[in-house]
Order: C-alpha cells, then sequence, then structure tokens
C-alpha cells in the first residue's frame, strides 16, 4: 500500500472537484468554513493549530469570514478572555451549497465508472473512512 499516492490522489481529487465547481464563496473561505464546521465551536488558536497556519493568519481568515456573516463569536464559558468560533447559519448555508457545487461536479466522473469499479471505490471510501475515523 502506497501512502504517499493515496494522499496525492486524495488531494488532486479535492483541487479538481474544487476547480470545475461553481463556488460563490472563495475556496481559502470555503476551507475554513468545512474546518469550523467539522471541529465545532473551537477557540482561534485551536482551529489555527488544526490548519497549520499561525494564530494571526487564521484571525484575518475568521475577520473576513464574519463580515460575510458566515461565523459567529460567542465568549468561552471556560475562559472569559477568549472566544468560541462557530459557523453562522449563512455559514452552514454557504458550506451546504459549496458542497453540493462540488459534489455536482464530480458526479458525472462517478456516473462513468463500471458497476464494478463502483462497488470498487464505495469499498475503498467505507475503508478510509475506517481508518480515520
Amino acid at each position: 500500500m502506497d501512502g504517499d499516492q493515496l494522499l496525492r490522489t486524495v488531494a488532486r481529487l479535492h483541487r479538481w472537484a474544487t476547480r470545475n465547481a461553481h463556488l460563490e464563496v472563495p475556496p481559502a473561505q470555503m476551507r475554513l468554513l468545512a474546518l469550523v464546521g467539522d471541529i465545532g465551536p473551537a477557540r482561534i488558536g485551536d482551529l489555527a493549530e488544526a490548519d497549520h497556519c499561525s494564530q494571526p493568519t487564521m484571525t484575518s481568515q475568521i475577520q473576513r469570514a464574519e463580515q460575510h456573516g458566515w461565523l459567529t463569536r460567542t465568549p468561552d464559558p471556560d475562559d472569559a478572555r477568549a472566544s468560541l468560533i462557530a459557523l453562522s447559519a449563512k455559514g452552514e448555508s454557504e458550506l451546504a451549497t459549496a458542497r453540493a457545487s462540488r459534489t455536482a461536479a464530480i458526479t458525472p466522473l462517478l456516473e462513468g465508472l463500471s458497476q464494478r469499479d463502483a462497488a470498487t471505490l464505495t469499498r475503498a471510501i467505507g475503508i478510509v473512512d475506517s481508518l480515520i475515523t
């Protein structure tokens, strides 16, 4: 099994779907919304760590997303000096729309698979999911 090849192929597929989707939100901001959606309410430092970027970089990304109304800030109940960042209803809607657009971009590729290849891919997705959950 070649882990490098798997990671490169998944990354290429992700980039291809993003390029071929009709996104209203810039891809970097969509990545942030997906990250916040996956992690749930989180501190800026935790989001920066998860995204492998600096806290100042994450702060500026969050501020841009807040200006669009995609994210909300609430006081952290464990530390009054900190805030938790979460998706707003508008952010959830934008994320769902982007995911649907990316799915629509990739669907024709999947529909072109033979039944055997489609079944193999479905099994592979299940295997990868079980490794990371």
